[in-house]
């Protein structure tokens, strides 16, 4: 008969650890790539795709299956700059280039035609920034709003302001930690901020709170059976947590990293941006949020206490 388990056996590995007592330590990670970030963005700023910019767009149909890395390196060693490469199937492909004239066009159609002998020119055409500066003004609006939204939110399920901020304060490091780090990529390796970018962006904040709300909710189901310290009662939420956040965090990394060796160029860059907000947000919830909560508390109790 089996007998039954213990919720904390899971972490076994994690049993007696003084998570908080390296709090010092997580912020000057944090600190220190955030602040890379930072000088990387003041220094070369984002590199910014298509959507952003506008360019041209070219798509053909060939007579078979071509490489789209392939074609991106001939192109590319021809002296032509090429932003993404998509196939769209049946064996036609979307190629998003900056602005480039008919002599430019010819030359990517010859070293095309060495590739593939049949190739049927279907659209070619140079179009302005699909993203505005109106659209992005109201994209920040949005990431706002739901901002203020979610820590309301949390700020009442967990009768305190000071969850819901520290809940808000995690997620942002997790954006400036992917922003700054597509900034250095950008640079160094090509990595251009496009629609998917946003759309990783977007996702690395729903997931940074989701993970913290989770080891917020066991620290609040504490609070109600014990009347420990907070730091003690974190310390506790954030053992009984992190197997259940490492393998779930995993999970999606290991398919992030296949995506990032075998999706090829077209979704290369938004499986990085994924991985690097997974990476990120497993790492915030419990050495950001939390030690941010229990901070916070400390410093209130001193105030308190002076009064």
């Amino acid at each position: 008969m089996l007998s039954s388990i213990n919720p904390v056996s899971s972490s076994v590995l994690f049993i007696n650890m003084n998570w908080l007592r390296y709090k010092k330590i997580y912020f000057l990670i944090s600190g220190i790539v955030i602040g890379l970030g930072i000088y990387s963005l003041l220094s070369w700023g984002l590199r910014l795709g298509l959507d952003f910019r506008g360019g041209t767009i070219l798509e053909y149909r060939f007579g078979k299956e071509i490489s789209a890395d392939i074609a991106k390196k001939a192109i590319e060693d021809a002296g032509i700059e090429v932003s993404s490469i998509q196939s769209l199937g049946d064996n036609t492909y979307l190629f998003k280039l900056p602005p480039v004239e008919v002599s430019d066009k010819n030359k990517i159609e010859n070293v095309l035609s060495r590739i593939s002998e049949t190739q049927e020119e279907l659209r070619y055409e140079t179009v302005g920034p699909s993203v505005g500066p109106e659209l992005v003004k109201k994209t920040i609006y949005a990431i706002i709003i739901a901002s203020v939204a979610i820590l309301i939110w949390v700020a009442i399920q967990f009768k305190s302001i000071k969850f819901g901020t520290s809940a808000i304060f995690a997620m942002f490091h997790d954006s400036f930690v992917l922003i700054g780090l597509f900034s250095f990529l950008g640079h160094f390796a090509g990595a251009e901020v496009d629609f998917l970018f946003v759309t990783a962006l977007l996702t690395t904040l729903s997931f940074s709170v989701h993970d913290t709300i989770v080891v917020y909710d066991r620290i609040r189901e504490s609070q109600k059976i014990s009347d420990g310290d907070l730091v003690g009662l974190a310390n506790r939420a954030i053992t009984e947590t992190m197997s259940r956040s490492l393998n779930n965090s995993f999970t999606i990394i290991f398919m992030l990293f296949a995506l990032m060796l075998l999706g090829g160029a077209t979704i290369k860059w938004f499986a990085v941006a994924l991985f690097i907000g997974t990476v990120s947000g497993t790492y915030s919830s419990p050495f950001v949020a939390v030690p941010l909560l229990v901070i916070w508390d400390q410093l209130a109790d001193k105030i308190k206490n002076r009064k």
